[in-house]
């Protein structure tokens, strides 16, 4: 889960309102400037909420320390979107309903009358509109609604699970990860809010304080204002007549591991090719083998023979030479794949280069494909005292500072760039499930292993 933690990642994307205008608010992100399907994750997110009708600001919420690449990005997307973002830092981790609290001055300014909450560790279609109307249908002025999705039995106690009013769709009982099972309605991580649930969080703060004991084993003070907005909040308001839940068949996934990112492409790349064709790239005469959806960068150099696809991202500066096969893989800008090389179920990291002849490889961790309601299931590193076998990583840790904080393909291309991650694979070896630490040459074929 490492390789997806950001540059100082933030934890959380707010959107709030003014008036009866919407805008979003907190969600807990692992690296949220990792490209997935051509942009970085959270820019997915940023382009749904830009969408909705009336939406007036976009609040980034987490406690790392900003950096460059964070603020030419976020400068880049106010650009792409003409709406106002901000990143709030927190003072330490406060949990996702904490954070909003300690920001709820800055998120009800201006008279917001309903904000949305969405976790950046999720890839979705957004239904956010759809809320909103479904928000006016059910409940009354300062009801909430959680977004909520199937998952088949097994794999919904690896999530918070919902069990909700068949006609009215009102949530009557929240359970987070239960021991046994409760439903197979669970938590999508997007929310939909109005200033009155500061009031339950708040009741949740007052109680906090009031339990606050000296922890000695922990030799530290525990903080009452780290508020869960699932565990501390949605299990008190079930049942209440306040709390809601959406039920969507759009597709939905958690991004908590390098295999889940690429799974994540694959379902927005999918999803570029009904709502957003000119992103991807078509067979053009003189142009490389396209195979099913594919985004390459505009600034990317393709040999005309290299076979690409299906579910292939090429970030910015990519070199493919001759002859190179890539499938299913996420290539970050500047890297560099020479004659016949063949990547398939891998994330190639920024200015890593792969020698000619050379095969890179990881095991795929898809969900059950025959059936509809799997998740992807967020493997443990090691499994028996092995590693388990999962995508290939070549020296994925940070993102270097961007030429620019790209958006979408239609952008121009970007400037300075400094060091990457800086991988080189040598000519003819193969590379099998492995992940690869940041600047390392390798000198042989590596199979099931950790390079350090």
């Amino acid at each position: 889960q490492g390789v997806l933690l950001a540059p100082g990642p933030v934890d959380s994307v707010l959107l709030r309102s003014t008036g009866t205008r919407f805008r979003p608010l907190s969600f807990e992100v692992p690296k949220p400037l990792f490209p997935v399907a051509g942009v970085p994750m959270v820019q997915h997110h940023i382009e749904a909420c830009a969408k909705v009708p009336g939406m007036k600001e976009i609040l980034l919420m987490g406690f790392y320390q900003p950096h460059e690449a964070l603020s030419r990005f976020l400068v880049s997307a106010q650009q792409e979107f003409k709406i106002p973002i901000r990143y709030l830092q927190e003072y330490a981790a406060l949990g996702t309903g904490g954070g909003i609290y300690h920001f709820r001055d800055q998120i009800l300014s201006g008279g917001a009358e309903a904000f949305f909450v969405l976790n950046a560790d999720v890839c979705s279609e957004f239904p956010l509109q759809e809320m909103l109307e479904f928000r006016q249908q059910h409940g009354d002025a300062h009801s909430f609604v959680i977004l909520g999705t199937t998952a088949n039995r097994t794999q919904a106690l690896n999530y918070g699970c919902i069990v909700a009013n068949a006609n009215t769709q009102e949530v009557q009982h929240y359970v987070e990860k239960p021991s046994t099972f409760v439903s197979e309605i669970i938590n999508c991580g997007i929310y939909l809010f109005t200033p009155a649930i500061f009031q339950h969080i708040g009741e949740v703060f007052q109680r906090n304080q009031q339990e606050l004991v000296l922890e000695e084993n922990a030799n530290g003070w525990q903080r009452a204002e780290v508020i869960r907005l699932e565990q501390d909040v949605f299990t008190a308001l079930a049942g209440s007549g306040k709390l809601y839940v959406y039920k969507t068949d759009g597709f939905w996934s958690q991004i908590k591991s390098a295999g889940s990112a690429i799974y994540a492409s694959r379902l927005y790349l999918n999803q570029y090719s009904k709502s957003h064709p000119e992103r991807l790239a078509q067979n053009k005469p003189g142009g490389p083998i396209i195979r099913g959806n594919v985004y390459i960068h505009p600034t990317a150099s393709i040999d005309s023979t290299a076979v690409l696809g299906p579910n292939v991202s090429i970030g910015e500066g990519v070199t493919v030479g001759a002859g190179v096969r890539v499938r299913e893989s996420i290539v970050l800008h500047g890297a560099s794949l020479h004659d016949h090389t063949c990547v398939l179920n891998t994330i190639v990291g920024w200015d890593s280069t792969i020698g000619r002849w050379a095969r890179v490889e990881g095991t795929p961790s898809d969900p059950n494909p025959n059936d509809p309601y799997a998740k992807i299931d967020s493997e443990t590193l090691f499994r028996d005292g092995r590693l388990t076998p999962s995508i290939t990583i070549l020296g994925m840790s940070h993102p270097p500072q961007p030429r620019r904080a790209q958006s979408f393909p239609s952008c121009s291309p970007s400037n300075a760039l400094s060091t990457g991650c800086s991988v080189t694979i040598p000519a003819e070896v193969v590379i099998l499930n492995s992940i690869v630490l940041p600047h390392k040459e390798l000198s042989r074929s590596y199979k099931n292993q950790i390079i350090l």
